[in-house]
């Protein structure tokens, strides 16, 4: 995982260094922290005290769609799938507001590889790429087939209504961060709302499901160790993370992550393709796909332009994000595209 030792805003080590003596069995005393890069909301941090080693995750200092930054939810989902065949991080520790002003969420730091750019991507042979995109694939069906009630998360989401209520929280996280008017937000909002069908079922679904949101065996690329970055996660249509994860293959979508994509790599299986594969793995009916696309590209503009946001007020921390508004007006055109309207 890359990191940058940086003056570490966000964090106060003394405050943190109590709570682990009082939280964490085994605690060293003294804490290191660097953070994490390639996060563009939550902040992430890497500590050790010199034995062990622990990721850090809290809300970004700015943050505008405080929706999308909930630790407890993140930290809850992750703790009730720690016995599933869906491969996340040890859950640690989750504490309130009283230690650094904000909620923030611990868990283990799992060894391995995140693919962030097609660079990286590339660096592997073509047969280690195409395994790399069928277990992330595979592994998205094991979380949609595990059942929400038998792993204590029967009341983690409202299933139900679920693709209505993204398309009106989604026009409402725009309210809330926009910098700018563009018609094809509003366009795509007025499509989606009136097109919206019944959901196709209801699983536990990621939100934000992606190839660099994973953490890879170096080895074996198709291995998934731990999926990261549950803070959208909840109960939902299982077609709409699916959606989302495709979408990201979009070159529009390269600009949030600062560069060129590793998803929107060439050298990945089609949409088709993957879109097929889950299909075979997870037995699901594909039919109302073409919405949940562009829906999937309504919530990204909107997500790029949150971080366009934050970026403009000097509120982010790392590199690249001065081009992430430019993805915004590609993205929106995308999803209405995705719905078969002119753009």
């Amino acid at each position: 995982m890359s990191t940058e030792t940086t003056t570490l805003d966000g964090l106060d080590l003394p405050a943190l260094e109590r709570f682990f003596a009082e939280r964490v069995p085994g605690f060293g005393g003294r804490l290191t922290a660097e953070l994490v890069q390639g996060g563009r909301s939550n902040l992430t941090y890497r500590l050790s005290d010199g034995r062990a080693t622990w990721v850090l995750r809290r809300p970004p200092l700015g943050g505008l769609t405080p929706s999308a930054h909930d630790m407890q939810r993140e930290y809850r989902v992750v703790a009730a799938l720690s016995d599933t065949d869906v491969p996340v991080a040890r859950a640690v520790a989750l504490a309130e507001a009283d230690v650094l002003g904000v909620p923030f969420a611990v868990v283990e730091y799992v060894e391995g590889a995140v693919i962030r750019t097609t660079e990286e991507l590339h660096a592997l042979p073509q047969e280690q790429i195409t395994r790399c995109a069928h277990g992330l694939i595979d592994v998205l069906a094991r979380l949609h087939a595990v059942d929400p009630a038998e792993v204590g998360l029967a009341e983690f989401g409202r299933p139900e209504g679920y693709l209505a209520r993204q398309v009106r929280r989604w026009h409402d996280q725009w309210q809330r961060v926009r910098t700018r008017e563009l018609d094809d937000i509003d366009r795509l909002h007025e499509r989606l709302s009136a097109a919206c069908p019944a959901e196709s079922g209801a699983s536990i679904v990621h939100g934000d499901y992606r190839i660099d949101n994973a953490i890879l065996d170096p080895a074996d690329p198709g291995e998934v160790r731990a999926v990261v970055d549950w803070e959208m996660a909840t109960l939902g249509d299982p077609l709409a993370d699916l959606a989302l994860h495709l979408v990201y293959a979009d070159p529009a979508f390269a600009p949030v992550l600062a560069g060129s994509a590793a998803s929107t790599s060439p050298r990945l299986p089609s949409t088709a393709d993957l879109a097929e594969r889950y299909a075979r793995a997870g037995g699901r009916d594909l039919g109302d796909l073409q919405f949940h696309l562009a829906l999937g590209y309504f919530k990204i503009a909107v997500i790029a332009e949150g971080i366009h946001a934050r970026h403009r007020q000097g509120m982010t921390r790392g590199t690249g994000f001065e081009t992430v508004g430019r993805a915004v007006a590609p993205l929106a055109a995308a999803g209405l595209k995705a719905l078969g309207q002119s753009v």
